[in-house]
């Protein structure tokens, strides 16, 4: 069984303050910039959120065989995981606030562990049950902000992340 996304991101949050206990004192502009992080990363998941509930889908990440809708629309046109993104976003402010480069890696390891063994049974599921229309919106949306799959790049466009 696959824990929750959200305690995922609470151990690597405590992960970040177990590799840099001490931390350093913060900053006007880092608290700025943690603040707007932590802002625009709670924005996202919580547009998504809502955006889910309005179209009667889940956002219960172990059943996505459940979800009665593809939301494709709103926060969804920036990335396909706005919710984890969100989650992402907001370890990136505690690394920001507490000035940690070193707390960045448990940020990765989020990212890489919700690819390997969350987003990817997700996606398997939402392209068994929406099929053509899923696999449209993995061509235009990427999987997280910004970040294109190599493999789609390599194949010459193909269609599936």
């Amino acid at each position: 069984m696959r824990p929750p996304p959200p305690l995922l991101a609470l151990a690597a949050g405590f992960a970040q303050r177990a590799l840099d206990r001490r931390g350093r004192p913060p900053t006007k502009s880092r608290n700025a910039a943690a603040a707007l992080t932590a802002a625009a990363s709670l924005a996202l998941a919580g547009a998504s959120a809502a955006q889910f509930h309005r179209s009667g889908t889940t956002v219960e990440p172990f059943e996505p065989s459940k979800s009665t809708a593809l939301v494709t629309g709103g926060v969804n046109q920036l990335t396909r995981n706005p919710m984890y993104v969100g989650m992402a976003g907001l370890l990136v402010a505690d690394s920001l606030r507490r000035g940690s480069l070193v707390g960045l890696a448990p940020v990765a390891g989020f990212v890489a562990v919700m690819n390997a063994f969350q987003v990817a049974v997700e996606e398997h599921a939402l392209q068994e049950k929406f099929g053509n229309d899923y696999e449209a919106y993995c061509a235009s949306v990427p999987r997280w902000i910004g970040i294109r799959s190599f493999a789609r790049q390599r194949s010459g466009g193909a269609r599936r992340a």
